[in-house]
């Protein structure tokens, strides 16, 4: 009894104790279940084979509900249960992958895939980047051009756009000329210039496609006709978006230094590093310089020695240029943090550039200036700023905001008067070769953009974007006349442009957007209230406002094919060049109504891989029906002076198409042209609302427009000719445009018209790239058979020249990429190659 007392006694004793642990085991049990509930986090990016984002990808976690899709810039966040995970990734034109996860409970997993393209071959690989690919494949008539192709030749920005179908370059002259691009049947303004989707209107004239060297970009995005709502864009005739790479990891030194015919200097630097914990900065810097002394063919005015003067129009005389230096200089830096809780990029920019422009013509050859000249400097503070699901799961946001102060000066007050043979004439007390000048203007233009776009699901987006601009002039005068009663005015514009869209993609096979945007501008500045319109001004001011529409989709209907169709109402606002000129060659006109525009376009593409073999085929039709089209014409006003200004015509329709077709070898040959057609029509029967008197111009051709232009290329590129992991690549392009006249073609005798004349241009280059694509040189010849050659009346092109560049690229993955391509040709890895870049 005694015993069993003593165990029993002992038995409850340890039960007393462990009543004490039972709620502790309990709590620890349910802390197990709560974790094995909570889910945990995946988030990385998508990229392509060679490195580039593929944007809008869709991931899911097989056997769950959860899926996302991928950003623009290919980032992605989704929570997920915790356990093992099948995670799969699938976009449009790439194969889909799969990878197996372990995820714990509250894990922040990262987690990157890379898509390999439908295209690659395994024994030679073809890859296009992906930024052009996702372009190419939206359900807007739109195309991408890859500027790495590019980077070892001396193209500026725009030259590499003009390699775009259905887009011509328009220039005065030779480098830093006045410049405009051609699509579609519309030119200059009627075209939107944005930089990683921030407009460009107002940032001066040191800081522009013509200038910014073609490494600069990543890629080169075109839209024609209708253009999506994230770009809060007026745009009537399409819209150019630079695109900078923002994905760099590591540290990367791009330099290169070019130098050629008329004594033209180029050069560029960019250093970039991001560390490991997201920091960031880089540096580009850049500038142009030539004399432009290039040959042309004139009549030329002779000063005798009576002091009379001689001028034969018939008599041709080939003159150099002397009076047409040009140079600009930029610097261009970012600091910032990348992939933060708080921000997927939060970046503050600065960019100053400077310009210098001899000014050798007026807008006609025969005015020839020999001291008149204009400078210019720009300082650009900018941030930019974007999350990914901010608050709400699938809300993307993006802001950028930059204030843009630039001075122009024109200077024109010579005392003599120049010819063509850089001879000199006193102007008995005249001053100023064109109109006597010391002018300041002092630009301050303010934009910000806000873009929210949310994800509904799987197959709805909706996107809001808001953008305004506010510019203002203030001119000033130090060629002691005092401040001129209009420029004692203020030039004011502001805009405001909001868009709405909403994208559905029920599959990969098609998808449709629907969008309205809203238009609202106000300008304000001089107005002449006299009868002879140079005196007594007044300040005048006055606002518009407008509701557009248009819809955009997209079918792949067979492998490879696929069909694009899309519409707007278009409005465009005028710019501050058209509204106020550029005090100086370009008369402004204050009362300019927006133009408005129903847009429609289709197209039609192909695009296969048959082994080794790449065919692309694309044709487009185009249509607009445009109301108060805004023209510019060139005319002699006040001083028998010759200027160019702007106006509204009633109303002009464009119809039009353009075909282009690609064939590729492997990486061995590319071969390719494209064939534009435009027929823009005055379509303004009466000369004045409620009369009968008939429009002379009526059925005829807009003039001083391109309408019929094509061009073709061919490259043949050899890897591993002289040592592993070298390149040669010889290329050739030419470009053939039909003569076009200056005024209508129904006004004036046959011999009387004048007109742009025909012409055909072919330009050629041998590039050599050893040391795994660290050391690169070019050799190129523009202008191959002297033609001449011209985008404008008059203006005169370059003829024959050549070039010479060095390239340098080292980074912590240079070589990097081109062993993984040499390797794939070669079927193997080579192994214990060197991570860093030297």
């Amino acid at each position: 009894m005694q015993r069993f007392s003593a165990e029993k006694r002992l038995g409850l004793d340890n039960f007393g104790k462990m009543k004490h642990i039972f709620p502790l085991i309990a709590a620890c049990l349910l802390w197990s279940a709560s974790q094995a509930q909570q889910p945990g986090t995946l988030t990385g990016r998508i990229a392509a084979t060679d490195s580039e984002a593929v944007p809008y990808a869709t991931i899911v976690v097989k056997a769950t509900s959860c899926g996302t899709s991928a950003s623009e810039t290919g980032q992605y966040r989704l929570s997920a249960p915790a356990g093992s995970l099948v995670v799969q990734v699938s976009a449009i034109g790439y194969s889909t992958e799969e990878r197996t996860v372990e995820l714990r409970a509250g894990e922040l997993r990262r987690l990157n895939f890379t898509l390999r393209p439908e295209t690659a071959q395994l024994d030679e690989v073809v890859v296009r980047g992906s930024g052009v690919g996702r372009i190419n494949k939206s359900a807007f008539n739109a195309v991408a051009v890859g500027t790495k192709q590019l980077r070892n030749s001396t193209k500026n920005l725009s030259e590499a756009l003009a390699m775009t179908p259905g887009l011509k370059l328009r220039e005065s002259g030779g480098v830093g000329s006045d410049m405009q691009l051609l699509m579609d049947g519309f030119s200059g303004r009627h075209i939107k210039i944005f930089i990683d989707g921030v407009p460009q209107e107002g940032v001066g004239n040191s800081f522009s496609l013509n200038n910014i060297p073609v490494g600069f970009a990543e890629r080169i995005e075109v839209y024609k006709g209708v253009v999506p709502v994230g770009f809060g864009s007026d745009a009537l005739g399409g819209a150019i978006n630079i695109v900078t790479d923002k994905h760099r990891r590591g540290w990367q030194l791009d330099a290169s230094y070019s130098y050629g015919s008329f004594n033209t200097h180029k050069s560029s630097i960019d250093y970039s590093h991001t560390f490991e914990n997201g920091l960031m900065f880089n540096v580009n810097l850049f500038q142009n310089y030539s004399d432009n002394s290039y040959r042309v063919s004139t009549p030329v005015e002779h000063f005798l020695e009576d002091g009379s003067t001689s001028l034969d129009a018939t008599q041709i005389e080939r003159v150099r240029r002397f009076n047409d230096t040009y140079h600009n200089e930029a610097v261009i830096a970012k600091i910032g943090a990348v992939d933060r809780k708080w921000a997927d990029r939060l970046v503050f920019g600065m960019t100053y550039s400077h310009m210098y422009k001899e000014i050798q013509t007026g807008v006609i050859q025969k005015v020839v200036f020999g001291q008149k000249h204009r400078k210019g400097h720009s300082l650009m503070p900018s941030l930019e700023w974007s999350k990914r699901d901010l608050g709400v799961r699938g809300l993307d946001a993006t802001l950028t905001l930059n204030y843009n102060h630039n001075v122009t000066r024109n200077i024109d007050t010579s005392a003599y008067r120049y010819n063509w043979l850089g001879q000199k004439k006193y102007q008995n007390g005249k001053l100023g070769e064109q109109a006597y000048q010391d002018s300041r203007s002092n630009n301050a233009n303010w934009n910000g953009t806000l873009t929210l776009r949310y994800r509904l699901g799987k197959a709805h987006v909706l996107t809001l974007n808001h953008v305004i601009n506010s510019f203002r002039r203030k001119n000033s005068s130090s060629a002691g006349t005092g401040v001129s009663e209009a420029d004692a005015i203020a030039k004011v514009t502001r805009k405001n442009v909001t868009g709405l869209s909403w994208q559905f993609t029920p599959s990969q096979r098609w998808n449709i957007s629907a969008f309205g945007k809203w238009y609202n501008q106000f300008n304000a500045g001089p107005v002449s209230s006299s009868a002879s319109g140079t005196e007594s001004y007044v300040r005048t001011s006055g606002s518009t406002s407008a509701l557009g529409y248009g819809a955009a989709g997209t079918l792949f209907f067979l492998k490879g094919a696929q069909a694009k169709l899309s519409y707007e109402r278009a409005y465009r606002l005028p710019t501050n060049e058209e509204l106020f000129g550029d005090e100086d060659l370009e008369l402004g006109q204050i009362g300019l109504k927006p133009e408005k525009s129903d847009n429609a376009n289709l197209n039609l593409s192909y695009d296969r891989q048959f082994g080794r073999h790449g065919l692309y085929v694309e044709g487009g039709l185009i249509y607009r029906n445009t109301r108060d089209y805004i023209q510019r014409r060139i005319g002699t006003y006040s001083g028998n002076k010759t200027y160019a200004s702007y106006e509204n015509h009633g109303k002009v329709e464009t119809k039009g198409y353009t075909v282009s077709l690609r064939y590729t070898w492997g990486s061995l040959l590319s071969v390719g042209g494209n064939l534009t057609r435009t027929d823009v029509r005055d379509r303004v029967r009466t000369i004045a609302g409620g009369t009968a008197q008939q429009n002379l111009t009526y059925g005829a051709r807009i003039p001083n427009q391109p309408y019929l232009f094509a061009g073709s290329d061919l490259s043949l590129s050899w890897t591993d000719l002289f040592g592993r992991g070298d390149q040669l690549t010889l290329s050739y392009d030419n470009f053939y445009m039909h003569s076009f006249p200056l005024y209508s073609e129904r006004l004036g005798s046959s011999a009387s018209k004048e007109v742009v004349p025909e012409q055909f241009s072919h330009n050629a280059s041998i590039s050599y790239s050893f040391g795994r694509g660290r050391y690169n040189f070019t050799f190129e010849c523009r202008n191959l058979t002297d033609a001449k050659l011209y985008d404008n009346f008059s203006l005169q092109k370059a003829g024959r020249a050549f070039y010479g560049k060095a390239r340098i690229r080292f980074g912590s993955d240079t070589g990097r990429r081109s062993l993984k391509r040499h390797d794939a040709k070669a079927g193997h890895r080579r192994p214990g190659h060197r991570k860093g870049g030297f």
